[in-house]
């Protein structure tokens, strides 16, 4: 059995790259970068693999397997977690993070693609199962949560060939504090290639007494940090988001299915991040991927990149079907995706980003638009899921509800109504007809922004009038825009 160290009783490490008085002091000079290699058993890294099937109930706390399969009985997903809390000083900027694992054993397979994923939720190598990140907690997704895909690399069948997966962005973001308050390092590896009984890939694990043969996380940090990513278009620090249900792809008021009169809307109010609601991919409404067909139809409309996220709204990520899609001019550090225990649409997802130096993490969301029970049900599993990712917090989406209602006003405990705080201060903008700033039938699409935020300011929220000359609109919601500056 490996010794543990409960979340409680976390211990500091000292390391030949760091010396005693620099670790005590928090210290780093100007100039020097530090290195270190995270590979101890237990205290730096624990383990475990997940396998579906008969064995979803079966915690598998000493090996570390991948295994693609049509039958869940025999797909495994290996997790690992660093300790890059206690080791690492919060802030430090990381400029190199490489995950590097040996191949144990192998099946005839030649090669497997496998990738590193960033793992959302917190497990504990005793307990979790394919079904359970810990005792008597579900994963949310069978066979873990999984964020943002950070690496991909060709897996040889050879023992002892080695693997290195650069998860450099999702490192730098657990360090700076961007996902949370855990900074620990959550990674899952999985095989992307077909199913087939030669997939399997076995790795050395911590425990391993060739200490050559664990897997290590080389970091490193301090000194001259390479540049942050461009933040926003504007030098201020002012953010623009967009929320805009865009009716099943692109439908307009005039029953017309066009895409591009939505993507040249977008483009006019020229937001830094998009909440786009009710995107269709591989179904009856649209036969390709809506979600990178607007990312195409801005660069295009733009000529700036733009960087996405798709959530899809049953939760099956990669299915067919409507969606939600985060669409960002800024790039993103890390993103998730989160299925609310029930419901019709039940998804949300979010992204994190750097704006004037500031972490944010903006989420979009699709409430079930027929069930007020399932709503109220989904409100209270988002505002804990929510608090789990730093501040400051945006959350945008098409609620289905209106103000008053039940769950609004649960939301409205710990987030600021963007709308409503914009009539205060006498900074909200609507067409003269629409003096309520409705987005369709009522206000139902939302702008918040939560109560512990300390470089957020509000300054003005706009419900875009779109008709044309003929009074159609691309949707039959109009778009909800707000502006904060960021301090």
């Amino acid at each position: 059995m490996r010794a543990r160290v409960s979340a409680g009783h976390r211990q500091v490490w000292v390391r030949t790259a760091l010396s005693v008085a620099a670790l005590l002091s928090g210290a780093l000079t100007a100039s020097a970068q530090t290195t270190i290699k995270l590979s101890a058993p237990s205290t730096q890294v624990v383990y475990a693999t997940l396998r579906g099937g008969t064995y979803a109930n079966t915690n598998f706390d000493m090996l570390l397997e991948t295994r693609k399969a049509s039958d869940m009985t025999y797909e495994r997903h290996a997790l690992l977690k660093f300790d890059t809390e206690t080791t690492i000083p919060q802030g430090s900027g990381v400029t190199s993070a490489i995950l590097t694992m040996v191949v144990k054993d192998a099946s005839a397979a030649t090669t497997r693609r496998i990738a590193a994923y960033q793992v959302t939720q917190s497990w504990t190598e005793t307990e979790t199962t394919w079904n359970l990140r810990r005792s008597g907690q579900s994963w949310t997704t069978q066979g873990g949560d999984l964020g943002t895909q950070i690496s991909v690399q060709s897996v040889s069948n050879v023992v002892g060939s080695r693997v290195s997966f650069d998860i450099t962005p999702l490192v730098k973001s657990a360090v700076s504090g961007a996902l949370g308050s855990s900074r620990y390092t959550r990674i899952a590896l999985i095989d992307l290639d077909a199913p087939t009984s030669d997939s399997y890939r076995s790795y050395y694990t911590p425990n391993d007494a060739t200490i050559a043969n664990r897997p290590t996380l080389t970091v490193t940090y301090g000194g001259a940090a390479t540049p942050p990513p461009p933040t926003t278009s504007s030098s201020t620090g002012t953010l623009k988001v967009l929320q805009y249900n865009i009716h099943h792809g692109g439908i307009g008021t005039d029953g017309v299915y066009d895409p591009n009169r939505v993507a040249t809307w977008i483009a006019k109010i020229n937001p830094d991040i998009v909440s786009l609601v009710e995107v269709e991919s591989q179904d009856s409404y649209d036969s390709g991927n809506g979600v990178t067909q607007y990312q195409a139809m801005l660069e295009q409309k733009t000529g700036v990149k733009w960087y996405t996220l798709d959530i899809q709204d049953y939760g099956q990520w990669t299915s067919p079907g409507i969606r939600n899609a985060i669409l960002s001019k800024i790039p993103f550090s890390a993103s998730y995706r989160h299925v609310y225990s029930i419901g019709r649409d039940k998804t949300v997802g979010g992204i994190t980003v750097t704006v004037n130096g500031r972490i944010v993490n903006v989420m979009s969301t699709h409430l079930d638009p027929y069930d007020e029970g399932n709503r109220i049900t989904q409100v209270n599993e988002l505002v804990p899921y929510a608090t789990g990712f730093a501040e400051d917090r945006i959350i945008l989406g098409d609620f289905n509800a209106l103000p008053y209602s039940s769950e609004m006003v649960t939301m409205a405990k710990s987030y600021y109504d963007g709308w409503a705080e914009a009539v205060k201060l006498g900074v909200q903008q609507s067409a003269p007809d629409n003096p309520n700033g409705y987005t369709r039938n009522g206000r139902i699409d939302y702008v918040y922004y939560s109560h512990g935020e300390q470089h957020l300011t509000l300054k003005s929220v706009q419900v875009v009038d779109t008709r044309d000359a003929n009074g159609v609109m691309p949707s039959d919601h109009r778009p909800l825009v707000a502006i904060f500056s960021v301090q």
